[in-house]
């Protein structure tokens, strides 16, 4: 029997797949077989869930709380993040304000759709978070990618934005620290490029996912700055609650009835479970936890960042903040994907290469993720040096 021909949407042509997720995949086939693989592809915690966290959620669970709640969350979820940002940053951001979301992916999708129409486009860093790219096509936009440079800090810039704006650009998604390369925007550089867009009457989106994993500098959020961007966060790097899948972002008033439009009809609401799970996160025997694997995060890349350029791999500067290398591979090999099939195969260590983040010298960098325990860590290390060595 023939199969049948469908016809699909044009919005998916000029999709690209999620790069990390092959790598995945394929490392998990492996394992499946009797492989060790040091997983270094994907950007999650190995942590286990906070106890309070899981506590909180056996409670609902034996509460039957598990039934629809409002489509921007719990209120309590809702006053408990607006807390979060007095305490943490000393910001009285109004609950009313807060949209829980299923996912820091789902907040990306609403504000694509709230603000692009067929044909505008938003300036995206490149390197920069893949999925990005994908949701302003969803919306039927042009990703605009900027290359962006490790002297600065592989961020944009108020002059890259004026440089890059064009006729169709309606806005600008950044992101401190930023995925793949772990670099933070100052404050300075936030209000300069705010100012920038704020001129050209566009829309500011700030991802900022990684906060609560900066190191050797202090994170300062958007809002400090302005209430009029859209600010994007999630309970998966910091809280290490990714397969809980629950984000959150904060928004302008004026924008809260379109939102609420879509939540009801694209999501109805977040999950139940995890949003009184989340209620733990805030409680402080969690912070006390999170603080101090930040902490361990920071002890691993300072034994990690050092170790990899012994192995030949270029490194300009000591990532500032989230679990990431973004790592220059010239002196190794000349084909990012090639080279990261030959460690997973040969070093049995799985890392994404840089044609998952963009195109600018994409098929010189590899990212690694150094989630993993350290005596994981230095077993890829000595792993990639066997093979590297006998290349």
């Amino acid at each position: 029997m023939s199969k049948k021909k469908r016809k699909y949407a044009n919005r998916l042509k000029n999709m690209t797949s999620f790069k990390v997720v092959d790598f995945l995949e394929a490392a998990v086939a492996m394992e499946a077989k009797g492989h060790d693989i040091v997983r270094m592809e994907a950007g999650e915690p190995s942590f286990p869930t906070a106890p309070a966290i899981v506590s909180a959620a056996a409670r609902a669970l034996k509460e039957e709380k598990t039934h629809y709640t409002p489509s921007f969350g719990i209120t309590e979820l809702r006053e408990a993040i607006a807390g979060f940002y007095m305490t943490r940053y000393g910001l009285d951001v109004a609950p009313e304000r807060v949209v829980v979301t299923t996912g820091s992916s789902a907040a990306l999708g609403l504000i694509c759709d709230l603000f692009i129409n067929p044909g505008d486009g938003l300036l995206l860093t490149d390197p920069g978070y893949p999925c990005n790219a994908n949701f302003v096509r969803r919306a039927g936009g042009e990703p605009q990618l900027v290359p962006v440079y490790a002297d600065n800090a592989y961020q944009l810039t108020a002059e890259l934005v004026e440089q890059y704006w064009q006729s169709n650009t309606i806005g600008v998604m950044i992101a401190s620290p930023s995925n793949p390369t772990g670099e933070i925007i100052d404050l300075e550089n936030q209000r300069a490029i705010n100012e920038v867009v704020s001129q050209r009457d566009g829309v500011l989106i700030m991802d900022e996912l990684y906060h609560g994993l900066v190191y050797d500098k202090s994170e300062t959020s958007i809002l400090e700055i302005t209430d009029d961007a859209f600010v994007i966060n999630s309970f998966s790097k910091y809280f290490g609650m990714t397969g809980w899948r629950l984000g959150w972002m904060i928004v302008p008033e004026d924008a809260l009835v379109p939102i609420s439009v879509m939540t009801q009809n694209f999501y109805i609401s977040p999950p139940s479970i995890a949003q009184y799970a989340a209620l733990g996160a805030f409680e402080d025997s969690t912070i006390e936890l999170m603080e101090a694997r930040r902490e361990e995060f920071q002890r691993r890349r300072d034994f990690f960042v050092p170790a990899l350029r012994e192995l030949g791999f270029i490194i300009p500067h000591m990532p500032a903040g989230a679990f990431y290398v973004y790592a220059n591979i010239e002196n190794l090999a000349d084909d990012s994907e090639a080279f990261c099939w030959q460690m997973l195969e040969r070093a049995g260590v799985a890392i994404t290469p840089g044609t998952d983040f963009g195109e600018y010298l994409a098929r010189q960098h590899v990212r690694f993720s150094y989630t993993q325990p350290m005596e994981r860590l230095e077993l890829a290390v000595e792993r990639l040096a066997n093979v590297l060595d006998g290349r």
